[in-house]
């Protein structure tokens, strides 16, 4: 039970193509199936003891609009694979670094166990940056793989941010000294470098329990 009394919220309602996605002040909550079709639902009703301070509503038109940048990517997967099917391998048209911003956009998949988002420094294949999210133990996982070895796991985190089914937008924000990463809007975790060597990467692969849908970057 997300709600309090006298305790603030803020209820977020995606809906997507057969369901619709609830997460209460930033944590994925809930999934809703669709009973009627979306296109019939035109009001929106709060009711019983609450005080409502703010309604907003944003549209995928709006986001199309603001012309977000599209990862231009070359593929590195065997020819014939359609773009996003998995696993997933492609080189950044322009180098990481300090700046640089990477958004992954997919739904889990309901029997989900893991699934990993890596960037490599393509000539020497070093992991700079390992995420694996293990939905079967709830851990959070980052790594990195240097020199043919893996380091030390990182697995603290406030809460884990994924869940079966549901739809996800995952942002790698890369500063100075770490990695940031944030899910559907709410910052998730840091990750230091231990790979220095920042502008060797230039190339990122996805692969696991998911439905790869959309990939950008600026």
């Amino acid at each position: 039970m997300p709600f309090r009394k006298e305790k603030s919220f803020e209820i977020v309602i995606m809906v997507l193509k057969n369901k619709f996605q609830v997460a209460v002040n930033g944590k994925h909550t809930l999934l809703y199936a669709h009973r009627i079709c979306p296109e019939k639902i035109d009001t929106l009703g709060i009711y019983g003891k609450v005080n409502i301070h703010s309604v907003g509503f944003s549209f995928s038109e709006d986001l199309q609009s603001l012309e977000m940048p599209t990862l231009r990517l070359t593929q590195v997967q065997k020819s014939g694979l359609s773009q996003l099917s998995l696993p997933y391998e492609a080189r950044l048209n322009s180098a990481m670094g300090p700046g640089r911003t990477v958004v992954i956009k997919g739904e889990v998949n309901t029997n989900a166990k893991s699934f990993n988002v890596d960037l490599v420094a393509g000539k020497s294949r070093d992991i700079a940056l390992h995420l694996n999210p293990r939905l079967n133990t709830k851990a959070f996982v980052r790594n990195s793989f240097l020199q043919h070895a893996w380091g030390a796991e990182e697995r603290s985190i406030t809460g884990f941010p994924f869940s079966p089914g549901m739809y996800f937008e995952m942002i790698i924000y890369c500063d100075v000294r770490e990695f940031k990463v944030a899910v559907n809007g709410v910052h998730s975790l840091e990750y230091k470098h231990r790979f220095k060597e920042l502008s060797s990467i230039d190339t990122l692969a996805v692969d696991g329990d998911i439905h790869l849908l959309d990939i950008r970057s600026w």
